[in-house]
């Protein structure tokens, strides 16, 4: 049984994580993660056949702080921002860890244009607890449709 104090420090993780990408700051997001992590981005079609060809598969944090340095370093795209929403998660307790799903939409604006939703779909993650916090040591964005619209730069 999930106690409540857990509970709400989950709701906090995932309020944490979607604040930091929508307000770019990627090294709050980085600090979100343990040093062995893996961020996996999937269509939902390969999640549900058992195949492993994901869009984006990252397997750990010092890649993910490359990929950040790409996005805001090297990368040349028209810029946008993103408005993450996420649904209520569903816990489970499960050999030590946390593991947590939630559904989730990103919303993309480009200051020029009307907003267009980016992305739809579910997180299915492992926490871990680390000196009293959680951190995200597995998460998996499963996508509904099979297509993102032209490339994916920031996270999801």
């Amino acid at each position: 049984m999930i106690d409540t104090e857990t509970r709400f420090a989950v709701a906090d993780l995932y309020s944490d994580y979607a604040a930091a990408l929508d307000e770019q700051r990627y090294q709050d997001w980085l600090d979100l993660f343990t040093e062995d992590c893996r961020y996996t981005v999937q269509p939902r079609e390969n999640f549900d056949a058992g195949l492993p060809l994901a869009t984006l598969r990252l397997e750990s944090r010092a890649m993910l702080k490359d990929r950040v340095h790409g996005v805001t370093e090297t990368l040349y795209h028209a810029p946008y921002y993103q408005r993450h929403i996420i649904g209520g998660p569903r816990l489970r307790e499960r050999d030590g860890s946390i593991e947590v799903e939630a559904n989730y939409i990103v919303v993309r604006t480009h200051s020029d244009q009307p907003s267009d939703i980016l992305s739809t779909g579910r997180y299915i993650d492992k926490l871990f607890v680390d000196a009293g916090s959680l951190l995200f040591a597995q998460k998996l964005c499963v996508f509904d449709t099979e297509l993102i619209p032209n490339s994916l730069i920031y996270p999801i």
